[in-house]
């Protein structure tokens, strides 16, 4: 379990994480309320890559010893991306060797919304998309598009159009970009609410809004 300071500065990331910034490159957050370690969000597809007009939901997990060690990171949403297992386990560096504690669930979001931009097809967790990509791009993007299509698709009232790039966003996946190489992490394990966890929980929730 996170200790108190931990736990109140957690809470003030995801407050900041309320910005017009991360709101502008599709990127919504909020929080299990009865876990504050236990972080949600969706992320639109970028345009002009195969995941464009889907939404995708995630979870960031935090260990006990964050931001000592890094969350881990799973797609709740099905998506076929080299860089996903079929699991919904994310691949990403930073998650890994990468992390250092002063980089923030921001940065984070932001690399993982930049691996749907920019895969990573040498080093997949999904052997199958990485192939794909590797040898046949229109076949990956036909069958991406046609995942997304089936598991991500948004109501039409809750679609945003954000930019591929803008002079904040093309910054932020810019600096995004170097982290985004990919590294494995362990299975996603579902969380039993934690009492304790709550009154912090409940500092934050009122600028949340539910997935």
């Amino acid at each position: 379990m996170l200790g108190s300071t931990a736990v109140k500065a957690l809470a003030k990331q995801l407050q900041e994480l309320q910005s017009d910034e991360l709101r502008d490159l599709g990127i919504r957050v909020t929080i299990n309320e009865a876990d504050v370690t236990d972080i949600q969000a969706e992320i639109d597809g970028p345009p002009g890559t195969p995941f464009e007009g889907g939404m995708f939901r995630m979870r960031l997990s935090l260990p006990a010893d964050f931001p000592a060690s890094p969350p881990k990171g799973f797609f709740t949403t099905k998506i076929w991306h080299p860089n996903v297992s079929k699991s919904g386990e994310i691949c990403v560096n930073v998650l890994k060797r990468d992390w250092k504690p002063e980089l923030g669930i921001r940065h984070v979001l932001q690399v993982i919304r930049c691996l749907l931009i920019e895969p990573y097809p040498e080093s997949a967790l999904n052997e199958e998309a990485g192939k794909a990509l590797l040898e046949d791009y229109a076949e990956y993007e036909k069958y991406a598009r046609l995942m997304t299509s089936l598991h991500a698709q948004q109501p039409a009232a809750a679609k945003r159009h954000m930019p591929l790039t803008t002079s904040t966003g093309a910054n932020a996946s810019s600096s995004a970009a170097g982290e985004a190489g990919p590294s494995g992490s362990g299975s996603p394990a579902l969380k039993k609410p934690k009492p304790e966890l709550k009154a912090a929980a409940s500092k934050v929730k009122k600028s949340l809004k539910r997935l």
